[in-house]
């Protein structure tokens, strides 16, 4: 009799490195399980595979340890037995950038390949949710195959758990969904009647849900020890299931039957993000904002600044130090696991989390500053100090600098390369110790001070390169005057805004002629939820800045003009006071809003001092686009969401595990527009937003978060269990200082026609600064070459196609250029201009492996399908 299905039992384990455990805890059982692990399948020829959770930073953990246990790992990778990879750690996808998920995909198949082949699946059994542009990402690395659990459900387009899954570019791969989870196979009971009462409803709903009838049984769990009498339990198994096969199994061999379906199956696109079926939760984009905001950071520091700085290094002849920044790219890669960056962990463990990123800060920062002075040191040597700035996108850029001088002298002039003065306004001025400067300056007895110079001045910036000025002491400079200032309370060519009384913006655009009333109220409102999802109590309470009187004052410069907004909210001090409508907690507020006199940007930073426990601070920005639907940037393109979510409607009553809230993440920018206008938001880490107002039309940005215990049952947007387990995590109410920033951009056209990607970047990617003098506290000596004091590397337009990455290549003398079309739609054509002879060109994988057919010339790729990214290698002459 032909079987009703084929289970395949597949040993495994999920391995959190740290969750409500710390690392090292992790690892100590670690140390026990693989043991187990390595010796049962050295000495059991039944026992063929063992899956080791797709993430090599597991081996990392245990090699540190077990070294000598190397050739032991190798050897079951190389016979099959071990499988490994493709990950270095379990990454989130809606959170962190696709060059994080790229680089985690690229060390973790890089450290597989030293031990045999890594497992090519895209295997994501516990992340909360998947990106839309994982097949893309997939396909970068060869990867045809993806498993997961959470986020799918049959409003998608199937009901079955089997489909082709496509990005936005037509990447496509095979998916495979687990439906009742990774862990169904768990500590199976060897009895019938345990056997039954696990099983019988899980066969139903895994072969109802099937088109292959090849059910996947993953005999395995979180920090699970493999299971010694897994034989004895199959034999139970065909003993009472005997109109089903039972076999030890590897996935590929599932999937092997899923491809031989391929023209059955339904073909799906979009991101998987729904909580029917399985808990995703869509607001853990905000749980510990302060850790959130610092991914972000470190995230653009290396990619958008320090690989670009090293790739010009690396051209003018320096050494691109990848040991290094594969050291700083792990140290990130281990806090993007989805429990470690959604937040969702004990307090001891966010702790471990944020020294990951201060560490990988400080050596990105050090790692920049010293490409910098390598550069400038080198150039031919002047009487005057040298201040050069680097830009590092891929255009030339006007921009606001605001930087600083140090200098031996009471006044100063600036002047460029052909000996022209620059002007400059000074900000700020302090005498500082010439220790401070340089140790042994003191040492030898010279005690005269350092005047420390805050200067502004506005520079037209070459393309992916620097420039640089030159400073002369004991001359007078070419300082400019503060301009005259309007009735406004700031204004430029693009804006007028004005404060209205209750403390919000009236923002002018002169262009288009609209109006963006009421901009920056702040909604203070209660959180009842857990570090995994928001949820508001059931007697809400929302308190609004307006209700609070303010300060306001106003900075002109020569530039730029700054406004400084100060307030008090009274808060709630935690929720019984809330639903008491008493407040001895408060929030203070102190916003800056920025409008430099050329720029299209209106640029706020906030200081937050939070006082009060559950709550969730947002930020309105009011448009008037009456919206059915947002766009929001995600890894290599962008997402067209609806700004509400049907399912909203009957929720519960479909049996939902949590609500559907149209809640979203972006990346770094969003954008309301209607066709002929726009506003975009751009965010350095706050990265959740809603759509909110009568006509929603209202960018609701989410702040923070202020929840104290890791897990909760029963909130009002996720009814039943508590996620995780009910810890108290005192920090994540994060009480104290929190320091958030975002900007605003009107815009004109499309937003792919404005160039809101490339804004948004060049936002986040700041000029950088040197200032070389006759003194440093390190020294270093020159190299045998001379490098030029101005400099660009490559050009591109600066709308349209997107950079994403410029590195050295992993294994050659090469370059690596990767650029994407943003836009979901239209097809776009891309020009990359390089200043030096381009000796080859040649496309690649995100891999970096070349791909087989080549037929396009140097620095020209003809068509980047909508959201697809193209990855291109580029050996140029660097010879003198």
């Amino acid at each position: 009799m032909k079987a009703v299905s084929r289970v395949h039992i597949t040993p495994h384990m999920h391995w959190d490195r740290e969750w409500y455990f710390t690392t090292e805890e992790s690892r100590i059982l670690l140390i026990n399980n693989m043991e187990e692990i390595l010796a049962r399948l050295e000495c059991d020829a039944e026992y063929k595979y063992y899956v080791l959770d797709g993430q090599t930073a597991v081996l990392e953990d245990y090699f540190a340890i077990k070294p000598e246990n190397k050739p032991r790992v190798k050897a079951l990778v190389e016979a099959g037995k071990l499988i490994i990879g493709p990950w270095y750690t379990q990454t989130d996808t809606t959170v962190v950038s696709g060059e994080s998920i790229v680089r985690n995909l690229m060390y973790g198949m890089r450290d597989c390949l030293a031990f045999g082949e890594p497992m090519k699946i895209g295997y994501l059994p516990d992340s909360f949710g998947m990106s839309a542009q994982l097949p893309h990402i997939f396909n970068g690395f060869g990867i045809k195959r993806a498993m997961f659990w959470r986020g799918c459900s049959e409003r998608h387009g199937t009901d079955r758990t089997e489909f082709l899954w496509q990005s936005n570019d037509g990447s496509e791969v095979v998916a495979q969904v687990l439906p009742l989870g990774y862990a169904i196979g768990k500590y199976l009971p060897e009895d019938e009647a345990g056997l039954r009462k696990r099983l019988d409803s899980y066969f139903e709903v895994l072969e109802n849900a099937s088109a292959t009838q090849e059910i996947l049984l993953p005999n395995g769990h979180d920090q699970m020890p493999l299971q010694q009498n897994i034989f004895a339990v199959i034999d139970k198994l065909r003993e009472i299931y005997s109109q089903r096969e039972f076999v030890i199994s590897r996935y590929e061999e599932v999937f092997e039957k899923i491809e031989a379906l391929r023209g059955k199956l339904a073909t799906l696109k979009g991101e998987f993000i729904d909580g029917k079926y399985m808990r995703v939760h869509r607001t853990i984009g905000s749980t510990r904002m302060d850790i959130k905001i610092a991914h972000a950071q470190i995230e653009n520091k290396i990619v958008n600044i320090l690989e670009p700085l090293a790739s010009i290094a690396w051209s003018l002849g320096f050494e691109y130090h990848h040991g290094l920044l594969e050291k700083m790219w792990k140290e990130i890669l281990k806090n993007h696991a989805h429990d470690s960056i959604g937040c969702c962990c004990s307090d001891k463990v966010h702790q471990e989390v944020m020294n990951r990123f201060v560490l990988a800060d400080d050596m990105a920062e050090n790692l920049i500053r010293f490409y910098m002075r390598k550069i400038v040191d080198n150039m031919p040597a002047t009487e005057a100090d040298k201040l050069t700035f680097f830009n590092m996108m891929p255009y030339p850029r006007e921009e606001v600098l605001n930087t600083t001088l140090r200098i031996r002298a009471r006044e100063f002039s600036l002047k460029d390369a052909q000996g022209n003065e620059v002007e400059y306004f000074i900000r700020d001025a302090r005498e500082i110790d010439p220790g401070l400067v340089d140790r042994q300056i003191v040492h030898y007895g010279n005690y005269d001070p350092f005047m420390e110079y805050d200067i502004q001045l506005n520079q037209v910036l070459p393309a992916m390169g620097y420039c640089t000025l030159y400073v002369e002491g004991k001359k007078p400079g070419r300082q400019r005057a503060i301009p005259e200032r309007t009735d406004a309370l700031l204004e430029n060519a693009f804006y007028r805004i004005d404060l209205n009384s209750n403390g919000t913006l009236r923002i002018s655009d002169k262009q288009s002629g609209l109006n963006y009333d009421q901009v920056l109220q702040l909604e203070d409102g209660s959180d009842d939820g857990d570090e995994y999802d928001y949820s508001p109590a059931k007697a809400e309470w929302l308190i609004y800045s307006t209700a609070s009187a303010h300060m306001c004052e106003v900075k002109h410069e020569a530039w730029q003009s700054t406004a400084t907004l100060k307030l008090r909210m009274a808060l709630p001090a935690h929720l019984q006071q809330r639903a008491e409508r008493k407040t001895s907690g408060y929030l203070d507020v102190e916003c800056h809003i920025t409008l430099a006199h050329h720029s299209r940007r209106i640029d706020i930073e906030m200081q937050l001092d939070n006082q009060a426990d559950d709550h969730r601070l947002r930020v309105f920005i009011p448009t008037p686009f009456a919206s059915t639907t947002v766009l929001a940037d995600n890894q290599f393109g962008t997402i067209t969401r609806p700004v509400e979510d049907t399912a909203m409607q009957n929720w519960q009553e479909d049996g939902w595990k949590e609500a559907p809230i149209p809640v979203w993440n972006l990346l770094n920018y969003a954008a309301l527009h209607d066709g002929k206008n726009g506003m975009a938001l751009f965010t350095d880490g706050l990265r959740e937003f809603e759509i909110i107002g009568e006509k929603k039309e209202t960018f609701a940005l989410t702040l923070f978060r202020s929840i104290g215990v890791l897990g909760k049952e029963e909130l009002l947007l996720r009814p039943g269990r508590p996620s995780g387990i009910k810890l108290p995590t005192p920090n994540s109410q994060l009480r104290g200082k929190l320091h958030c920033r975002f900007s605003l951009m009107a815009f004109s056209g499309s937003p792919t026609t404005a160039g809101v990607a490339q804004h948004a970047r060049a936002w986040l990617t700041p000029i950088q600064s040197y200032n070389k003098i006759p003194f440093d506290a390190m020294k270093l000596n020159r190299a045998n070459f001379e490098t030029p004091g101005t400099f660009s590397l490559l050009t591109m337009p600066s709308v349209g196609c997107m950079l994403s990455v410029l590195k050295k290549a992993e294994d050659r003398d090469e370059l690596i250029v990767r650029v994407y079309n943003p836009d979901e739609q239209q097809n776009v054509e891309g020009m990359i201009a390089c200043s030096m002879p381009v000796v080859s060109w040649r496309e690649t994988g995100m891999d970096e492996n070349l791909l087989p057919q080549q037929s396009e010339r140097a620095g020209e790729f003809a068509v980047v399908r909508p959201c697809q990214s193209r990855t291109f290698s580029l050996a140029v002459d660097r010879s003198r």
